[in-house]
């Protein structure tokens, strides 16, 4: 199975058009700093949580490098969503000047 690879402007993109951020990463690293679209399933449990992403809408995954999110995309596209990776993960999101911040809006950091 093939999985779309998009760099973060490209994922930045496709969020501001309706797009889901699934992060997939652990609760210490979701907590430090995330995207501020970005909604929030560890990749642990995502198969028992998969029903809370929609079907009806792309799905751009994404994790601290891009290995646990395209593990997330493989697995959503197997279920049928239109799912892709964010090549790069947060450390690319970051370095390419888009937002992370913590849960109280603050400036977050990548871990």
């Amino acid at each position: 199975m093939s999985i779309v690879e998009i760099d973060p402007a490209a994922g930045h993109d496709l969020v501001g058009r309706g797009a889901v951020l699934l992060d997939v990463r652990e609760l210490d690293e979701w907590t430090a700093g995330h995207a501020p679209e970005a909604t929030w399933i560890a990749l642990g449990e995502l198969q028992a949580r998969a029903a809370q992403v929609p079907a009806d809408r792309t799905v751009v995954c994404i994790c601290r490098s891009g290995a646990r999110s395209l593990r997330a995309a493989e697995f959503l596209v197997a279920r049928g969503h239109d799912a892709r990776n964010l090549e790069g993960g947060m450390r690319a999101w970051a370095a390419a000047g888009l937002s992370v911040v913590t849960e109280a809006g603050e400036a977050g950091t990548v871990i």
